[in-house]
């Protein structure tokens, strides 16, 4: 599990997903836009929505468990991405099946 650390406070998510959320918040960010990253936490932790406002004027930072790299799933990104024009933000959307080559 790795943690997104965010305005003083830290959430959780596995170190697959938190690498895509990672590429997606960076990409956003280095265009100078703005937006909210919503996602639900697991049933495990109760029931409701986590939403975020993520600027360039708030500190980020992603920790890993994990050592290694995981493979970027660019399909993914781009979901995210896409979700992020809409007015209620980027969603975390479940990893569609990579596309065959």
């Amino acid at each position: 599990m790795g943690i997104l650390f965010y305005d003083r406070q830290e959430f959780e998510f596995d170190d697959r997903t938190l690498t895509h959320i990672q590429v997606a918040i960076s990409t956003k960010l280095r265009r100078h836009e703005a937006f909210f990253l919503s996602w639900n936490p697991p049933l495990e932790r109760g029931y409701g929505r986590h939403v975020i406002w993520i600027d360039n004027g708030v500190p980020v930072r992603f920790f890993y468990r994990g050592t290694k790299s995981v493979a970027i799933n660019r399909d993914w990104i781009d979901a995210l991405l896409l979700t992020s024009g809409s007015a209620i933000g980027m969603q975390l959307v479940d990893e569609p099946p990579r596309k065959q080559a």
